[in-house]
C-alpha cells in the first residue's frame, strides 16, 4: 500500500491535494495521511483536516476533481 501526505498549504483555489510518495509533484511542506489502499480513503482522512481537498491530477487521478 503506498503512502498518502496532504499537501498544508492550500492551492489558489483553497484545495488541499492528497499526493503519493513519489509523485512528481510532492509538496514540500505535508502532512502525512499514511498508507491507503487507494486515493479515495486518502482524500477521506485529509478532509479530517482540511475540509477542502482533492487528489494530485498526476498521482491520484481518480480523485482529482478540481
Amino acid at each position: 500500500m503506498p503512502v498518502f501526505v496532504v499537501n498544508s498549504q492550500a492551492q489558489s483555489n483553497g484545495d488541499h491535494e492528497v499526493h503519493k510518495e513519489g509523485c512528481p509533484y510532492f509538496p514540500q511542506f505535508y502532512k502525512s495521511l499514511g498508507w491507503h489502499g487507494n486515493c479515495n480513503t486518502a482524500v477521506a482522512e485529509a478532509k479530517r483536516t482540511f475540509k477542502q481537498s482533492n487528489g494530485c491530477k498526476y498521482c491520484s487521478p481518480a480523485c482529482h476533481t478540481s
